[in-house]
């Protein structure tokens, strides 16, 4: 019995070494899978170690004062990210991305008479302004992550309403106004382009200028920044029945900001490489480099025709 007891520790200390073995093994497969694709992405955000700006939405990552905030639902799920710049107190950019079960509707625009647009939690205040600058300043609370993009959940809806989602934007611009605003005409269009019925997924970055002094429409009271040019930028990743294969578009938009009520989003459609010249950001960085060369490269006159815009 005693040899008997002694071979099954020994099975069982070998099965566990074993498995060990197995898991570390994995795990390191993993770690230097990471590692080589960031050698092979120098401009990735794979460096980075919070791995949330390793998602194929996000932009290349400043740092520096900057900080990374994420809102996620009680279930777990990224809702949306941004980068805010605590030297300014600014939104430098969200990011977020759209899919069948989040562009579903389930409730209502979000409303609370006392507080409509609190302070994020997650920004510590010597980070943000005290109160609420938009008040009184003539611009509206322009959404980057719009609450039209979030009627899945109360939550997550709520979640857009954040201070921190804001960039100040002209009524008529906003699309506020009664006759509308572009910066809405590319929120419809953007938000009709995915066919909530499949698979497909949009990846989409939007904010205002607030890094060159040539793109900045104002400094206000206690330095609060009026960005002059506002940006947004999609890649689709959708199947494409007729090659039998998932496929990449691309698409962005350059927007100054002023009373625009233009019903077509024609003038307004730059490649991404372009777009990354005017802002110094380099969007969807954790892509494959030849997807990414690829769709940053697209003219003009291709974006437009593929994404059906006029």
């Amino acid at each position: 019995m005693k040899i008997n007891r002694l071979a099954a520790a020994s099975v069982a200390l070998l099965f566990a070494t074993s498995a060990a073995f197995i898991a570390c093994s994995k795990e390191n497969e993993g770690i230097n899978n990471k590692q080589a694709q960031a050698q092979n992405n120098s401009n990735s955000n794979f460096k980075e170690t919070n791995p949330i700006t390793h998602r194929v939405e996000f932009p290349r990552v400043k740092g520096g004062k900057s900080i990374i905030v994420t809102h996620t639902l009680s279930d777990g799920e990224v809702n949306f990210s941004l980068e805010w710049d605590g030297e300014k107190r600014s939104n430098r950019w969200t990011c977020y991305q759209q899919y069948a079960s989040n562009s579903k509707t389930n409730t209502g625009r979000w409303q609370n008479k006392q507080n409509q647009y609190p302070s994020d939690p997650k920004i510590p205040y010597t980070m943000a302004f005290s109160d609420d600058h938009f008040y009184g300043s003539g611009y509206d609370h322009g959404h980057l992550c719009p609450s039209a993009d979030r009627l899945n959940s109360k939550e997550a809806n709520r979640q857009t309403f954040f201070i921190s989602n804001m960039q100040p934007q002209l009524k008529k611009f906003n699309g506020s106004d009664a006759n509308g605003g572009i910066w809405l005409t590319m929120e419809h269009k953007m938000r009709a382009a995915l066919n909530i019925n499949s698979k497909d997924t949009m990846f989409v970055c939007r904010g205002g200028t607030i890094d060159k002094e040539n793109q900045i429409k104002e400094h206000r009271r206690d330095g609060f920044i009026v960005p002059g040019y506002y940006f947004s930028t999609a890649v689709m990743k959708y199947y494409d029945a007729y090659r039998n294969k998932w496929e990449y578009k691309a698409i962005a938009f350059w927007f100054e900001h002023k009373n625009n009520q233009d019903k077509s989003l024609k003038p307004y459609v730059i490649s991404i490489d372009e777009l990354e010249q005017l802002t110094g950001i380099d969007f969807f960085c954790n892509l494959p480099d030849d997807i990414e060369n690829k769709i940053e490269a697209a003219d003009k006159e291709s974006m437009i025709k593929v994404w059906n815009i006029i």
